[in-house]
């Protein structure tokens, strides 16, 4: 019988990935649903492809628009999550969750009630509203898997462990474009060289987030939670190969660590056939060349002062990481845009984490969803007012 899959977000990177995938092998996996915000066009074109006899455009204006061009299809058009109970009369197999950005958590929230595993490739979400992930799986008795290739690798790598056996993980940063670059020469570089990741093809705001090991702070927090570790237990290391995604350290002296291409339709296709036969991944030679003189490397705090921001991390929940996000996402904005050069980008990020008019929430938590989008607001709102320099 073929699994059941709904796609949130099918029309960014993950979820044309995880589409893709299902489309190669269409005796495995039925699309029942797939979402966007915007872009009509590209899920009209997946739902021809694959039949799919659901969408949900969330965007007012474009579900309107698409809603009337397909009146006299048999395809359903739906704009609102509560419409998920209509849709799935009972639990289907698998969602994908790629929504980006903290849109992403209340349909993940939503689509764990209907899911009876969830992969989530939305660290904003779980970094910000973990608990409330959490809570829903448990209620829903929901499976979940993380798609990060890292955190993917770390839960692979934890299977069947005892967490307390657990000495360091490391998760591994390419370095980025400017790894080799002396700091005086990218101080004032331009977007476009940052943009150049030398390892994955991904979408500005990440490729930003991964120059300054920015995006490695976030799954270190994404890790915490997940796996409910003491942040002190976590590492950064570079290496450049990427082929290496995570290192699990074990207190008994054993040390494992799981390689794979710097391909997302890896953990994807994974955790599509996580409890099924056996299948072959179409492009799954070892890379011996990569294996051989791996060169990992201490980050370098002068470079990457964001690295020192871990240690500013409260291990119990609280506004912390919602602010900090925020304040990154504002930043790399003006930075895309040419409003601050590359050093104000790091330097504006650990000055501002670090005012009173944002401390002052690290001793308290969200209660809701609703709590952390005010946040968010409060966050932009704020730094919309300053000047920076």
């Amino acid at each position: 019988m073929k699994k059941k899959i709904a796609i949130l977000g099918s029309t960014g990177s993950i979820g044309k990935t995880t589409f893709n995938i299902i489309k190669n092998n269409q005796n495995d996996f039925e699309i029942v649903l797939l979402t966007t915000n915007k872009n009509i066009n590209r899920i009209l074109h997946q739902v021809k492809l694959l039949k799919v006899k659901n969408i949900l455009i969330s965007s007012e204006p474009h579900y309107l628009k698409l809603k009337k061009r397909l009146k006299n299809s048999k395809i359903k058009v739906h704009n609102n999550l509560d419409n998920l109970q209509k849709i799935f009369k009972k639990k289907i197999d698998y969602t994908m969750c790629a929504i980006s950005g903290l849109a992403g958590l209340k349909p993940t929230i939503e689509a764990i009630k209907f899911s009876k595993t969830i992969a989530i490739a939305n660290k904003e979400s779980i970094i910000c509203g973990w608990q409330f992930i959490d809570k829903a799986l448990r209620k829903n008795k929901t499976n979940f898997i993380p798609i990060d290739s890292e955190h993917f690798s770390i839960w692979t790598l934890l299977k069947n462990q005892n967490i307390e056996n657990v000495k360091r993980i490391y998760l591994t940063a390419s370095g980025g474009p400017f790894l080799n670059k002396k700091k005086s020469h990218i101080n004032n570089i331009k977007p476009k060289y940052a943009l150049k990741h030398p390892n994955w093809k991904m979408g500005k705001k990440i490729s930003i987030d991964s120059a300054t090991l920015m995006n490695k702070i976030f799954e270190v927090l994404e890790a915490k939670k997940i796996f409910n570790l003491d942040i002190s237990k976590f590492k950064i290391i570079i290496h450049p190969k990427s082929y290496i995604h995570a290192i699990v350290h074990f207190k008994n002296g054993l040390v494992k660590f799981l390689a794979h291409d710097t391909n997302m339709s890896v953990p994807i296709i994974n955790s599509l056939y996580i409890n099924s036969d056996v299948f072959n991944y179409k492009d799954g030679n070892l890379k011996f060349e990569k294996l051989n003189g791996l060169n990992f490397i201490k980050p370098d705090i002068k470079k990457f002062p964001v690295v020192k921001l871990l240690d500013k991390v409260p291990n119990k929940q609280s506004y912390f990481e919602t602010i900090l996000i925020s304040i990154n996402d504002v930043l790399v904005d003006k930075y895309l845009r040419g409003d601050i050069n590359y050093l104000s980008l790091n330097v504006n990020l650990m000055k501002l984490i670090k005012i009173p008019y944002f401390t002052r929430y690290y001793k308290l938590k969200p209660k809701n969803i609703i709590d952390i989008k005010i946040m968010i607001k409060k966050v932009i709102n704020y730094l919309n007012k300053i000047k920076l320099n």
